[in-house]
């Protein structure tokens, strides 16, 4: 086959259907149409890390981001970029006064709870990290099981003092 030839064949394309797991041949303008949107919203999602899609099977990628197997936490940096790729828009029902009320007494908790352990803002931010419990008591320089029986003393004093919160 000469290079005219190759040159001149037409190229076939198909649309795979998960579903039945078959290729539907279609024209080159069907071809376009149907994956022009998907290829942008997979090249958005890897751009902000939430597509671990493998790049060589894309044609696997049905551009739905909520039911995906591959998606991950990524970067997503705005609301907008979250509801662009999920679709996932929810109007704010809360009220400025139970917002207002709600801060208040997580503020007042948060006092008390510095009163009554002191190091439980780090312990949070070390279990945020993913510490385990044997690693956050050595880092705060107490054995684990008097480590886990102070939290247990302040769980029970905090719900003992604000028990419509726990």
């Amino acid at each position: 086959m000469s290079n005219n030839e190759n040159h001149q064949k037409i190229r076939e394309h198909f649309i795979y259907e998960p579903a039945t797991k078959q290729r539907i041949p279609v024209s080159d303008e069907v071809y376009n149409e149907f994956y022009h949107p998907i290829w942008n919203t997979f090249r958005k999602a890897h751009r902000h890390g939430c597509c671990s899609c493998p790049g060589s099977k894309w044609w696997l990628c049905s551009g739905d981001c909520a039911v995906c197997k591959y998606r991950t936490a990524g970067d997503n940096l705005s609301l907008d970029y979250e509801q662009e790729v999920v679709g996932d828009i929810r109007p704010d029902d809360s009220d400025l006064e139970s917002i207002v009320t709600d801060r208040i007494i997580f503020d007042q908790l948060l006092k008390r709870l510095d009163v009554l352990m002191p190091e439980a803002r780090r312990i949070g931010e070390l279990r945020q990290d993913g510490y385990s419990d044997n690693a956050i008591a050595d880092i705060i320089g107490v054995p684990r099981t008097t480590f886990l029986s102070r939290i247990k003393k302040v769980n029970a004093q905090l719900h003992d003092e604000y028990d419509d919160i726990f």
